[in-house]
């Protein structure tokens, strides 16, 4: 018997009986929707929570801290960057400076405010991808560039009296223009009101706006060349209070972090994170399968209860087809390809409500729950369907339905031909 003879034999066979079949074909086709829905949950919440931890930090970055040593912290010092900068897979090694010491800006004479002094490397800035809202890298020694939100904390004051004014009813009066070409006078305030240290800088780029909300970025970023000169007056010489590592790819990241702490470095990347967040999601995602999975398992008892009866019912041409010669093993085939194509036609149908159901919960539920909570701009994807669990159900679908229609088939091919043809006649 063709291949193509067995085929037809297995459609008009399951167009014999529509509506049991249909029956069937809905059992599973809300099994297997019920599985995916159930696990592009646990989809949805590592794509979103995976995206959340990823946007406060490049995956490409390695936060370097000092070493412990004899169970007492030591801070990163001029030697131990320049072993940072030797490890294996580091592209580039952006040492930042805080200024300890009370610094603020003045705007011509006009508007001051207290930033947050920072020294860096604005070439290592550069190839470590810092993002600018508008404007420049700066391209000599007199060049900075402001925080986000520093034109935030500029007051209009009095010239004469230096202070600003004292009437509560008084609202202070903000800067609210670009920054951008502006020159401001940079001042450390030091002991007894003194000023160590006073220079005019010119601002040429704004940094892009932190990824968290309630972030504040007032910082002001001055060049390497000033490091030694404020430092010294500060009394900070050859500190870093911060030190991040960038590499080329995230392939990278698992062999330069594992190469920095080999030295004794302390290290925190967020890849080691997400590695963690990974096994844990895996385990959460294999467990809602298997959940979903009983669901298709309980489906699979109609297509049991259906593919018996369709043995029963063709008894008859069972007996005609093995007494013309057809194989036992073809028969088996074909009661199996009928079961397969229940499993196949209910997991395409299962497929397509499952799109529909995770499209209305990714649109209606951070409605509902804004309407509820009072909050504004949820942005959770609740439910996500990735091809591979597409290809996972389906495939569990269509293996369990022939599981289920293996018994029937197999009775099918011990289907004494005499007492076959006996009972229809």
């Amino acid at each position: 018997m063709k291949l193509t003879d067995q085929i037809q034999f297995v459609s008009r066979n399951m167009k014999k009986n529509k509506l049991r079949i249909f029956m069937t074909i809905l059992a599973t086709t809300m099994g297997c929707s019920f599985l995916i829905v159930l696990a592009s949950i646990g989809f949805g919440l590592q794509n979103s929570l995976m995206e959340e931890a990823s946007s406060h930090q490049p995956l490409t970055q390695i936060d370097v801290n000092g070493k412990m040593i004899d169970d007492e912290y030591h801070p990163m010092s001029e030697e131990w960057l320049g072993d940072v900068k030797n490890t294996e897979g580091i592209q580039s090694v952006v040492p930042q400076s805080r200024i300890d010491s009370f610094t603020e800006i003045t705007l011509d004479n006009k508007y001051r405010g207290n930033v947050d002094g920072i020294i860096t490397d604005f070439e290592a800035e550069k190839e470590s991808n810092l993002r600018l809202s508008e404007g420049r890298f700066p391209d000599n020694d007199n060049e900075i560039i402001a925080g986000y939100h520093v034109h935030e904390i500029l007051y209009e004051f009095n010239a004469e009296t230096g202070e600003y004014p004292d009437d509560e009813s008084t609202e202070l009066t903000a800067f609210n223009d670009s920054l951008i070409g502006e020159t401001v006078l940079f001042t450390i305030a030091g002991e007894n009101e003194n000023t160590p240290y006073s220079e005019e800088f010119t601002i040429v780029g704004i940094v892009d706006e932190p990824s968290r909300d309630w972030l504040q970025d007032w910082s002001l970023y001055l060049g390497e060349s000033k490091r030694e000169e404020i430092l010294a007056l500060t009394g900070q010489e050859g500190m870093y209070n911060s030190v991040t590592a960038h590499v080329a790819g995230v392939d990278q990241v698992e062999d330069a972090t594992n190469g920095l702490k080999e030295q004794g470095f302390m290290v925190y990347s967020i890849s080691e994170e997400l590695k963690g967040m990974n096994i844990f999601f895996t385990a959460f995602k294999a467990g809602l399968i298997f959940i979903g999975t009983i669901a298709v398992l309980i489906a699979s008892i109609g297509i049991f209860n259906t593919m018996t009866m369709a043995v029963t019912e063709r008894t008859h041409e069972i007996g005609v087809m093995k007494a013309l010669g057809a194989n036992p093993s073809a028969i088996k085939r074909m009661f199996l390809m009928e079961s397969a194509s229940i499993g196949l036609l209910g997991s395409l149908f299962g497929v397509g409500i499952a799109y529909v159901v995770s499209v209305g919960a990714n649109l209606f539920i951070p409605m509902i729950l804004e309407a509820t909570t009072g909050a504004e701009g949820i942005n959770i994807t609740f439910s996500y369907i990735p091809f591979q669990l597409v290809m996972i159900a389906t495939g569990i679908s269509v293996a369990v339905a022939m599981l289920s229609g293996f018994r029937p088939a197999a009775k099918a091919t011990r289907v004494n031909v005499l007492s076959a043809l006996r009972r229809e006649a």
